[in-house]
């Protein structure tokens, strides 16, 4: 009596057990499951992710900045239309524009303030052309241009680094989820073996402890799967940020990857074409033509200018101080144009204290530049060591993927004698158990082993900048 009294609580704990797996699975199985290619991942990525369709807004920009710096060559041209209505009092004396303009009337200077007033009008065209900048206008132009291209190439770079990313997550959901399929293998194999110490303890075949050890196994069998099942959920969320898709959906990965090998091992694409390192040289190229822009921005320019002008008045040419009569208040008299004038010239400006303000900004900027290039020895340098580590860890799953196989046939037909040998009660439950071990082990390595090759080759991808090599032998 006093042995199933003990007996209910052991069998409330599984069930409490079996009921969080079920919340997880089901949590899973409520889910909308989704077939998902690689390719059509690293598709969906790029299209959606709101990082990338901003750099996409920042390359226009930059294009339309450029289409703007051309624009510079071209000359102005001002039209402009007057009409006023006043008084024309003049007075002798000095005067100076400081922060505001005065009143530009003329006429003449009366013995006493005259309140006559009529219509005026102005019409002008003026054209003015720096048809000669020693540089200026073309260094702002290839600075733009400059900026174009390393906006661009920070675009380039950056849906290469999500690629990258998004490959690395899609590999990673691969072996989580088949982590899952092999904890539930092994929780089978643990209830199996539980079964089965049940029947011969309660025989007398078996001692008692047998029992213990055997549900103490099922328990961490099931908390196994239940930190696998975490590990998957946690791998999906990544992949889904990257793919910005929403969460609640299931993706299925392409389970080929544990059946088949990459054929193609070696680029041979330059290391310099990689996108990470064309970003750093076109910020470096940026940088340089800025300072020639801030060393030319001290050159002359010389300017061709035109005026053209006419001006109406509704005083007439009598009107004086004698003669106050001579204008009329009439609109139609003040705006229709009866002198005109026009000025055509050539200047040539120069700000020479501009030779000393900018020399040290000059410098700056070249400093700048040499920082730049440091950073991309830097990142040169580093890419060239991931490169050797990506052909080492290619070596190294080439020779797991090998040797996987081998592991697991052995283990199996280990456990398989073992098991054969406790139920005829000629060896204990922990050498069994030592053995399922070694079988969970093995079972994970083969399904790891095939992936970790097409991650490595991932890894020489993204070091040499050749994501084709990968990408195209992963369809």
């Amino acid at each position: 009596m006093s042995r199933k009294k003990t007996a209910w609580p052991t069998l409330i704990a599984w069930a409490v057990v079996a009921g969080v797996i079920l919340i997880f699975t089901g949590t899973s199985h409520a889910q909308e499951s989704t077939s998902m290619s690689l390719t059509d991942a690293i598709s969906t990525g790029v299209k959606n992710y709101p990082g990338l369709r901003a750099k996409r807004n920042y390359v226009n920009a930059a294009e339309a900045l450029t289409r703007q710096a051309r624009n510079e060559y071209l000359p102005n041209v001002i039209a402009a239309v007057q009409q006023d209505y006043g008084t024309i009092n003049g007075q002798f004396g000095p005067l100076a524009a400081v922060g505001a303009l005065g009143v530009a009337s003329a006429g003449p200077a009366a013995s006493r303030q005259s309140w006559n007033a009529a219509f005026g009008a102005l019409y002008l065209i003026n054209a003015n052309w720096e048809a000669f900048t020693f540089g200026r206008v073309r260094s702002r132009i290839q600075l733009s241009e400059a900026q174009a291209t390393r906006d661009s190439a920070d675009l380039e770079q950056e849906k290469f680094v999500h690629s990258v990313k998004i490959a690395g997550a899609y590999l990673n959901l691969l072996i989580a989820r088949q982590l899952v399929r092999n904890g539930e293998s092994n929780l089978a194999r643990a209830q199996a073996i539980q079964n089965t110490v049940r029947a011969r303890t309660l025989s007398g075949l078996n001692p008692g402890v047998d029992s213990s050890l055997a549900n103490a196994e099922v328990s961490r069998a099931r908390l196994s799967l239940i930190e696998s099942v975490n590990t998957s959920q946690t791998v999906q969320q990544q992949l889904t940020e990257l793919l910005n898709i929403s969460t609640g959906e299931d993706i299925i990965p392409d389970t080929s990857f544990f059946t088949r090998m990459p054929a193609l091992l070696n680029t041979e694409r330059d290391i310099s074409q990689n996108p990470q390192l064309r970003y750093y040289q076109a910020r470096l190229d940026q940088a340089t033509r800025l300072a020639d822009v801030i060393k030319k921005s001290v050159m002359p320019g010389v300017t061709l200018f035109g005026v053209y002008q006419a001006r109406a008045s509704g005083f007439t040419n009598a009107y004086s101080p004698e003669d106050p009569g001579s204008y009329s208040t009439r609109y139609g008299d003040g705006i229709n144009p009866s002198r005109y004038n026009y000025v055509t010239g050539v200047s040539l400006t120069w700000n020479v204290m501009s030779l000393l303000k900018n020399r040290q900004q000059v410098h700056a900027q070249r400093f700048i530049a040499d920082g730049y290039r440091d950073e991309y020895d830097q990142l040169d340098a580093k890419l060239r060591n991931q490169l050797i580590l990506a052909d080492r860890r290619i070596g190294n799953a080439l020779l797991s993927a090998q040797e996987a196989p081998v592991q697991y046939k052995a283990a199996s037909d280990a456990y398989l004698q073992k098991s054969v040998l406790y139920k005829n009660g000629l060896t204990t439950i922990v050498d069994l158990q030592q053995a399922m071990y070694a079988l969970n082990r093995a079972e994970t390595d083969r399904s790891v082993a095939s992936v970790n090759v097409w991650q490595a080759l991932l890894l020489k991808a993204a070091a040499s900048g050749d994501f084709d090599l990968f990408i195209n032998q992963a369809q």
